[in-house]
């Protein structure tokens, strides 16, 4: 931990001895993200049924740690998620169609309310330069909650998927230029 808290330029140049690992990194996820992006369907479910099991997981434990505070007065209710998490959990994992699509329709709840947020503040901010760029990115997350709810139930069976693609090319290449920078610092 003292070694992060060191000086900034001792890290950089320590760090720049390693900058090929963040370009590995870098391009392995960016391999992960165009084969995702290749079979987003696959991708969707397959990420469908990962959000299930870690819902069964944590409901599990929430079990466990409900029967481990037994005097505690929210018991019951601790018991009550828990038991709901493994239901859902359970339920999205046997049906990853219609768990991908209450998991879109979260996403465009998601973006309505963000996309709201955003466009008030934007509007309750106009003395700054920059207000409209709050509202255009409020509207354009209410247009796309739009066209995702629009598509449904067809949108469901990419949307996860597309979003994990594109999360994994984002990081790929964010962590290739982090490294590449590193070898000029270097």
């Amino acid at each position: 931990m003292s070694e992060m808290i060191g000086n900034p330029g001792q890290q950089r140049t320590e760090l720049s001895g390693k900058w090929g690992w963040f370009v590995a990194l870098g391009i392995a996820l960016i391999v992960l993200g165009v084969i995702a992006w290749i079979d987003v369907v696959a991708v969707t479910l397959a990420g469908t049924i990962f959000v299930g099991a870690m819902l069964l997981v944590g409901g599990v434990f929430q079990i466990i740690h409900g029967f481990m505070m037994r005097g505690w007065q929210s018991l019951l209710l601790s018991l009550l998620c828990g038991a709901f998490s493994i239901i859902a959990g359970l339920l999205i994992m046997s049906e990853p169609l219609k768990g991908a699509l209450v998991l879109t329709i979260l996403v465009v709840a998601a973006l309505v309310v963000g996309g709201i947020i955003r466009i008030v503040i934007g509007f309750r901010h106009r003395e700054m330069p920059s207000w409209g760029w709050l509202v255009a990115s409020g509207i354009i997350s209410l247009v796309v909650a739009a066209l995702l709810y629009a598509s449904l139930p067809w949108s469901g069976l990419w949307v996860l998927g597309t979003l994990i693609a594109v999360e994994l090319l984002v990081q790929g290449v964010s962590w290739l230029s982090f490294g590449l920078a590193l070898r000029k610092a270097g």
